[in-house]
């Protein structure tokens, strides 16, 4: 079976306008440009000195933007080898040193890992029940004023120590940008 390349186009930063690739694989769909849009609109565009975790990499392009965007480093999870494979060719093609790439399950790195980062992505596959599995771990990874983004197929549930700051839908997918309920800057 030939595997099928497809690209997403980085939308802002230093790689703006530059193509990157990604297999098509059963339940990836990386976030449409603008949703990107909004999401980077939310946390003021420039990522500089941010710790980021991509934590369902799938084609990259949300990692990959926020290296575009200044951040310090992104630690991106993905276990699909094919899409773990592209990630990796990606990351060669920008020179993206401060990426690196996992390759891994998600609730794998979360139990291993006791890293904090400022701004946890999340967009698993949908309908498998992700956000029930990712919330309770999410807190003990999140800085004091971290920051998490969250797509899914509905709207976020009430979580004990969480606050959604934002959300909306464009098409199917929900998206939320969510915080500790103890971070002094909501």
């Amino acid at each position: 079976m030939k595997t099928v390349k497809n690209q997403v186009k980085i939308i802002g930063g230093l790689w703006k306008r530059k193509n990157i690739s990604f297999v098509d694989a059963p339940g990836l769909r990386p976030t449409p440009s603008r949703v990107r849009e909004t999401l980077f609109n939310w946390l003021d565009q420039d990522l500089t000195g941010k710790v980021c975790l991509d934590l369902f990499s799938g084609s990259g392009v949300i990692g990959f933007e926020s290296l575009s965007r200044g951040a310090l480093s992104v630690a991106m999870i993905e276990k699909s080898p094919q899409a773990y494979k592209m990630i990796q060719e990606n990351k060669k093609l920008l020179q993206a040193e401060k990426a690196q790439i996992h390759f891994t399950d998600a609730l794998i790195f979360l139990q291993k890992n006791n890293a904090k980062f400022d701004i946890i992505f999340c967009d698993p596959p949908f309908n498998e029940g992700w956000e029930d599995k990712l919330f309770p771990q999410l807190a003990n990874h999140l800085t004091q004023d971290g920051l998490i983004y969250f797509e899914s197929e509905s709207a976020l549930k009430e979580h004990g120590e969480f606050n959604v700051l934002k959300k909306r839908k464009a098409g199917n997918v929900f998206y939320h940008l969510v915080t500790l309920k103890n971070n002094e800057s909501t």
